[in-house]
């Protein structure tokens, strides 16, 4: 049976939700390795060997989460009631991380240690039902893809903000103590987070039922083993990950250590943000004309060029620095509905090929890949700073200056390109998902 079309409103709300997790999610992509080294006190190779380790073992609890949700039964639905009660402990816990507490080498490192896992694990708790929410909101592709073109608007919208404001906010309330003002900053931003969760929480409905409930954890699994489309997904938003985090946590070095202008990067990522927010609200109009799956490969070969075009730019050129980032924006800002949609498929997939539909597990994909993907990043970044001498605060050496350019560019693209040529061999085009939606509709009914 066909449900009503969405809401405006309720089109929005779940967007919204995405705002929020970027209040958490941009600060620790942008802000986390320079806050380690530069003001918590930490050497840059500890820091990404701890961001590397926690991402890693994050990852593998995203499973986990994802079938737990995939099993929760409460009369606000499955995915929902964790918008409503996992964001204050969030909030605590991005205060903590944030928290530079008087300790020596070692107990600062097993603070880091202890704080940002705690924190990756509670924040996973939140966004994987989230994400999975998106493919119970509605089972209309063009609804799907309108509800995750909101969410990234939102999100991009959020990160933007987040990259503009955080530095004013840690020197406003530091009043020039960064460590002070990081932990005021991540008091004011956990509480907007948990704000904007309550609304998303209230504007929305879980209304895709699947057939039978989800069968054990392990038959779960052993169906996403099984599914191609969610394998090649996965491997996908891995890649991206990797690439988008090369360049956002670079930037900061870039512009310190190369442009020797670090102010700039309070407009430099904002800049790609609105780009990659307008790309984002572009997707719903874009994938109507053309199919989804030769859609990502066209904008991965876009990025890939622009990307690596970035290595010809002189550190003087400041306008063609912001001319390339605002195009990558607009390249790659369709990319995250459109990988989130295409997990929706992958979810109905399952459901159409075995009668099992695990959403939350399916969208754990999403989640793993991301924090894998960054902790693959985070540790190219750390292994090459570490080879070429990096030393925090100083003057750079001709080898390090080089390193961290490579990493604004040809690193990241040559990821971009791995993803184009993953796409190729993605199966769930247009006419493959309309009969797969017509054949499981004729089931329920």
């Amino acid at each position: 049976m066909k449900h009503p079309a969405l809401t405006q409103r309720e089109i929005v709300g779940y967007g919204l939700g995405d705002m929020g997790f970027n209040f958490y999610w941009t600060n620790i992509s942008t802000f986390l390795l320079i806050f380690y080294t530069d003001v918590f006190g930490i050497t840059a190779a500890a820091a990404a060997t701890m961001l590397f380790v926690v991402k890693i073992f994050n990852a593998f609890t995203d499973p986990m989460i994802g079938a737990f949700a995939d099993r929760t039964q409460t009369r606000w639905g499955k995915f929902r009631p964790y918008l409503l009660f996992v964001p204050l402990p969030l909030a605590v816990l991005g205060v903590l991380t944030y928290t530079t507490p008087d300790l020596g080498p070692t107990g600062k490192l097993v603070w880091a240690y202890v704080t940002y896992l705690l924190l990756m694990t509670v924040y996973t708790a939140v966004n994987l039902p989230y994400s999975a929410l998106s493919g119970v909101i509605t089972g209309d592709a063009r609804e799907r893809n309108a509800i995750n073109a909101s969410r990234f608007v939102c999100g991009f919208t959020g990160g933007m903000i987040v990259t503009a404001v955080s530095p004013r906010l840690v020197e406003w309330l530091g009043g020039g103590d960064p460590a002070m003002g990081w932990t005021l900053t991540m008091v004011f931003w956990g509480v907007a987070a948990w704000l904007i969760f309550g609304i998303t929480f209230s504007t929305t409905q879980e209304r895709v039922q699947p057939v039978q409930q989800p069968a054990t954890v392990r038959q779960d699994l052993a169906d996403l083993r099984s599914n191609k489309p969610w394998i090649l997904l996965f491997l996908l938003a891995l890649i991206i990950m990797v690439s988008i985090t090369l360049r956002m946590t670079s930037a900061a070095y870039y512009f310190k250590y190369v442009v020797n202008r670090p102010e700039l990067l309070a407009t430099f990522v904002p800049a790609y943000l609105l780009a990659a927010a307008a790309g984002t609200a572009l997707t719903p109009f874009l994938a109507r004309f053309i199919d989804k799956r030769k859609l990502m490969i066209g904008l991965m070969l876009i990025s890939t060029v622009l990307s690596a075009a970035f290595l010809f730019v002189d550190a003087s050129q400041i306008w063609l620095m912001y001319a390339l980032q605002i195009a990558l924006g607009l390249a790659l800002g369709p990319k995250s509905p459109l990988n989130f949609s295409m997990l929706a498929d992958a979810a109905d997939f399952n459901e159409w090929r075995n009668g099992r539909r695990a959403t939350g597990m399916t969208f754990a994909a999403s989640s793993f890949a991301q924090k894998l993907g960054t902790a693959v990043a985070v540790g190219v970044i750390g292994a090459i700073f570490t080879a070429l001498g990096y030393v925090p605060n100083a003057a750079q050496s001709a080898d390090s200056q080089a390193g961290i350019v490579w990493l604004m560019s040809v690193i990241p693209a040559l990821f971009t390109l791995m993803a184009a040529v993953l796409m190729i061999f993605y199966t769930l085009d247009n006419p493959t998902m309309a009969r797969i939606q017509s054949d499981l509709a004729a089931r329920k009914t």
